[in-house]
């Protein structure tokens, strides 16, 4: 069964390459990335986990603690993490996850048949401090991730969680939000922004 926004994200444990996780608990209280890739050593993956890698800085910044599943074992992702380090010229600063048993993938329905009956496709699940999915996005095998839109979104969830907001079509941090229409009382919006908003009729 796949599993819909606001679903509670499947705990698990599994072995990694920096040893065995308890999911919830490793989240702990921040915000969470799990991000799946088809296999070891494919070039599309190499490059996006030595992007993450080069984003430590911008997560961390933002509570947000990353974590990467492959099927494949614990041995091949230590080889594979120096691959992506010589070649991506950066240091793998975050786990991931040795699914050989394929139970994450299971889980997470990360296995669709249409695209490889063995490798997970590229998914990603970010995930808040109540352990609840808040973005799902699923990318075939062929495509990297955009991880400029990833943090744009963790941006936009983070902000619009926390201050009844809602964020418009390309939206950057830093822009102009939109006020949620269920806010309608004059006196708690001006408490709210006291520094101002705009009206439109």
């Amino acid at each position: 069964m796949s599993l819909r926004l606001g679903d509670i994200a499947p705990d698990f444990e599994q072995a990694s390459s920096e040893g065995d996780i308890r999911f919830h608990a490793w989240l702990g209280d921040g915000w969470g990335v799990l991000f799946s890739h088809p296999a070891d050593f494919t070039p599309v993956c190499t490059t996006e986990l030595g992007q993450t890698a080069k984003l430590k800085d911008e997560f961390a910044r933002r509570n947000v603690k990353v974590i990467a599943l492959s099927v494949d074992p614990v041995a091949s992702h230590l080889a594979w993490i120096e691959d992506i380090n010589d070649t991506q010229q950066t240091v793998v600063n975050f786990p991931i996850i040795a699914d050989a048993d394929r139970k994450v993938s299971e889980l997470y329905d990360l296995i669709h048949p249409n695209a490889s009956s063995t490798h997970t496709v590229r998914s990603v699940f970010v995930i808040d401090p109540a352990k609840k999915i808040r973005l799902t996005l699923t990318y075939p095998a062929s495509t990297g991730r955009n991880f400029n839109e990833l943090l744009r979104v963790i941006d936009s969830l983070q902000l619009t969680e926390y201050h009844s907001v809602a964020t418009p079509a390309n939206w950057q941090q830093g822009d102009e939000v939109v006020i949620v229409p269920s806010l309608q009382d004059e006196t708690v919006i001006k408490q709210k922004f006291p520094q101002g908003y705009l009206s439109h009729p």
